[in-house]
C-alpha cells in the first residue's frame, strides 16, 4: 500500500505504518453506532441544584485539599470560520454585486463602530459598496487587522468604559485568577495553539501579564502547547484508498480536538478546568461565571472524595494493599492486585452501597457478575477512573453536543456527551432520544486526574477508540474522507466517571461568528 517515500513521510511525522494502516481500515469498516438508551434530563442524568446546594458546593471547593489546579484552554486554529460570512460578502462586492441589507456582511459594516477592534483612523466613515468593501478588506486582510488569518484567542473581544480592550485570551487570564488560583497565589493555564501563532499569543500575554498580576494579586504560569503532528490522521479518497496530493504524497489532516487528550495527559495538576477560547464574556458577568465554575469544582471534589473513600474502604475490607503487585492495565480501572481477594460479608455490604451510588448518582447500571469476586473487581474498575463534571445548559438551539445515557460494550450503562454525527438518525430509539433532549454541552467541565493513591491517571487508557467519526472534506477541489479521533469531551473521556450539572445559559457566551460580539454579554 505504501512506497518507501510514503513510509519516510509517515515516520517523519512521528507516526507508524501500522497506525496509518489501522486508520485506513477504520475508513473501510466505519465506526459502530453507540446504543442510546435515553437523553440525560433533570428527571434522570442531569443534577439541578437549589441555591442552598450551590452555596454548599462552592464552600466545599473553597475548603477542599487539592494537589494543584490548572485551566486548560483549547485555542488552536485560525478564526477563519468566525469571518466566513465576511469573506463571502467581500467576494460578492468584488464581483460587482451589492450586499443584501440584512446579510451578515452588511450588518457588520453598518455596526462597525460597536466592535471592540474598531479604529476610526483605520476604517474611517462612509457608505455604499465601496465603503463596505474597504471595511471588510481592512478587517480581514494584512492591509488592516488580518483577522481573517489570526487565531481567535488574540482577537479583540471586549471594550470597557475606561478604554481598556481585551482579547479572548486576556479574558481567560482574568477568569483564571478568580476561580482557579492556587494557595500560593499562582494561576496555571495550559493553552493549546498552533506553532505558527505562538508569537502572537506571546505578545498578547506580555501586553497584559504585569498589569493583571498587579491588579489581581496573582502570579501567572502560562504554558503554550501544540497539537502533536503524530496525532494527525491520513485522508482517503472515496474508494477508501490513501489520498494522494498532486505531488504524490499522502495527505494528513488534524484529527480534531480529540487529539488534545495527549496535551491534557501531560498536565501534572490534580484538578483541571476546561473551557473553549471563545466562551468568555464581559467582566461584569464574571461573578455568575465564577460562581457556576466553583459549583462544578465543588461537585467534582465531592465526587472525588466519595469515590476515593469507597476505594480505600474496599481495599481494607478485601485485605488489599494498593501497589503490592505490578500493575498492568487490562481494562480501564482494572488492577491485578485484585486477582486474589478475600470477599467478606462487609465487602458484600459495601458492594451494595457502591452499586446504589453508581446507579443513582452516575446512571451506571452494571451487568450481572459471574461471582462475588468478579463483582468486587467490576465495581472497583468502575470507581477507579478519572472524573469529569460537565455543565449543561437548557437547549436554546445553540450548537453543542448533547448529554445521553448509553449502553456500553461491557453491558453497563453510562453518561456520555454525543455530537449529532455520532447519533444514528436511522435508529428510532436514537431519534426519539434526540427529540426529547432538554440540554446541550457548552464545553464547560472540570476534571479530577489523580487516583485515590495520589498517582496521575494515564488518560490515554480511558479513550474509547470506537467513538470517532468520518467526515467529508475536499482538497484542491477533490473530495475526500477525513478521520476524526474521539472528541476530547466525547469519546476521549468515554471511560471516565461522569456527572452532569445544570448551569445557567448566561455562563455560555461563545463567539462562533463575528456578529456574536454584538450580543449583550460582549458589549
Amino acid at each position: 500500500m505504501f512506497t518507501r517515500e510514503d513510509i519516510q513521510q509517515i515516520e517523519s511525522r512521528g507516526s507508524s505504518v501500522e497506525t496509518v494502516e489501522t486508520q485506513v481500515e477504520r475508513f473501510r469498516q466505519g465506526f459502530p453506532w453507540l446504543k442510546i438508551l435515553a437523553p440525560a434530563t433533570p428527571a434522570r442524568g442531569i443534577l439541578v441544584l437549589s441555591d442552598e446546594e450551590q452555596e454548599a458546593a462552592v464552600k466545599y471547593y473553597e475548603s477542599a485539599s487539592i494537589h494543584g489546579k490548572c485551566k486548560f484552554v483549547p485555542a488552536s486554529g485560525a478564526a477563519s470560520r468566525m469571518f466566513k460570512d465576511l469573506f463571502a460578502g467581500l467576494e460578492t462586492l468584488k464581483s460587482g454585486k451589492t450586499l443584501a441589507e440584512d446579510s451578515p456582511a452588511a450588518r457588520f459594516v453598518a455596526q462597525i463602530c460597536k466592535f471592540p477592534f474598531y479604529d476610526p483612523q483605520l476604517f474611517g466613515t462612509g457608505e455604499g459598496p465601496a465603503y463596505q468593501q474597504a471595511v471588510l478588506y481592512k478587517t480581514l486582510t494584512d492591509e488592516g487587522l488580518s483577522y481573517g488569518s489570526r487565531p481567535k484567542g488574540v482577537l479583540k473581544f471586549h471594550r470597557y468604559e475606561n478604554g481598556e480592550i481585551r482579547t479572548a485570551f486576556a479574558e481567560h487570564l482574568v477568569e483564571a485568577q478568580n476561580y482557579m488560583k492556587n494557595e500560593d497565589g499562582s494561576a496555571n493555564l495550559v493553552v493549546t495553539i498552533s506553532p505558527e501563532h505562538r508569537t502572537l499569543f506571546e505578545e498578547a500575554y506580555a501586553a497584559v501579564k504585569a498589569d493583571y498580576e498587579a491588579r489581581y494579586g496573582v502570579r501567572y504560569n502560562v504554558t503554550f502547547t501544540y497539537q502533536d503532528k503524530s496525532t494527525d490522521t491520513v485522508a482517503v479518497d472515496l474508494e477508501n484508498r490513501p489520498f494522494r496530493t498532486e505531488e504524490d504524497t499522502l495527505l494528513f489532516r488534524p484529527a480534531g480536538h480529540g487529539a488534545l487528550i495527549h496535551n491534557l495527559n501531560a498536565i501534572e495538576d490534580e484538578v483541571v478546568s476546561i473551557k473553549n477560547i471563545d466562551n468568555v464574556s464581559n467582566e461584569r458577568l464574571l461573578p455568575i461565571t465564577a460562581k457556576c465554575k466553583k459549583v462544578l469544582l465543588g461537585k467534582a471534589l465531592e465526587l472525588r472524595d466519595t469515590i476515593h473513600g469507597y476505594l480505600r474502604e474496599l481495599d481494607a475490607v478485601c485485605s488489599v494493599i494498593p501497589g503490592s503487585r505490578a500493575s498492568s492495565m487490562i481494562c480501564p480501572g482494572y488492577d491485578p492486585v485484585y486477582e486474589d481477594i478475600n470477599v467478606t460479608d462487609r465487602a458484600l455490604e459495601l458492594c451494595d452501597d457502591i452499586e446504589a451510588f453508581l446507579r443513582e448518582k452516575l446512571c451506571i447500571n452494571l451487568p450481572e457478575p459471574k461471582s462475588a469476586k468478579d463483582r468486587v473487581r467490576m465495581l472497583r474498575a468502575k470507581l477507579n477512573r478519572p472524573i469529569r463534571v460537565c455543565g449543561m445548559v437548557k437547549n436554546q438551539g445553540e450548537p453543542g453536543g448533547g448529554p445521553f445515557i448509553v449502553a456500553e460494550k461491557d453491558g453497563s450503562t453510562s453518561l456520555q456527551i454525543l455530537e449529532s454525527v455520532q447519533i444514528n438518525k436511522h435508529d428510532e430509539q436514537a431519534r426519539t432520544a434526540l427529540a426529547l433532549a432538554t440540554h446541550f454541552n457548552p464545553v464547560d467541565l472540570v476534571c479530577c486526574l489523580h487516583d485515590y493513591t495520589g498517582r496521575k491517571f494515564d488518560l490515554l487508557q480511558y479513550v474509547d477508540e470506537d467513538a470517532g467519526f468520518i467526515s467529508s472534506k475536499s482538497y484542491q477541489g477533490r473530495e475526500l474522507k477525513a478521520l476524526e479521533l474521539p472528541g476530547l469531551w466525547n469519546g476521549a473521556m468515554s471511560n471516565w466517571n461522569t456527572l452532569f450539572v445544570e448551569v445557567p445559559l448566561e455562563t455560555f457566551n461563545p463567539v462562533k461568528v463575528v456578529l456574536d460580539l454584538l450580543r449583550p454579554a460582549h458589549q
